[in-house]
């Protein structure tokens, strides 16, 4: 199973404390032969998009949602998710994860890869949150 990842970081291609959709960046990878490869770097033109009106309006998140979809995308990795993620989480896998580093979130993410997989393959109308911390866990998303 072929699944692509979008990594929702800063200038310095680390993790921070922000919103998906906030994001300055995203990395993606797709996932071939049970390995990780970062196959494109992609700036966020929508992180600002009606931010004077309304912090996570639902047509920045249809935005992005559009811009991913034609990515391919099907994991979206963060530190965290607003309240898009009721949107999000009917056409991608959200994954919250603790650290700063693609690179360890890549470890942590091919350890538990069969989850993923299971999710994508067996929940395709709504998907579930993924929090990684020392394991991992699978939450329904809260729809108020």
């Amino acid at each position: 199973m072929k699944l692509r990842f979008a990594f929702a970081v800063n200038q310095e291609n680390q993790f921070q404390k922000k919103h998906f959709g906030d994001a300055h960046r995203y990395l993606i990878y797709a996932l071939e032969s049970d390995k990780m490869t970062l196959i494109s770097e992609e700036i966020n033109t929508f992180r600002l998009l009606d931010e004077e009106i309304e912090h996570g309006s639902v047509r920045k998140g249809n935005r992005i949602i559009k811009f991913l979809k034609e990515k391919n995308v099907n994991v979206l990795v963060s530190t965290q998710f607003g309240k898009n993620i009721k949107l999000v989480n009917r056409y991608f896998i959200p994954v919250k994860v603790p650290l700063k580093k693609p690179e360890e979130i890549i470890t942590i993410l091919t350890k538990h890869m069969r989850w993923l997989e299971d999710e994508w393959k067996n929940n395709p109308s709504e998907f579930k949150l993924f929090t990684i911390s020392n394991g991992i866990l699978k939450t329904a998303v809260n729809k108020k």
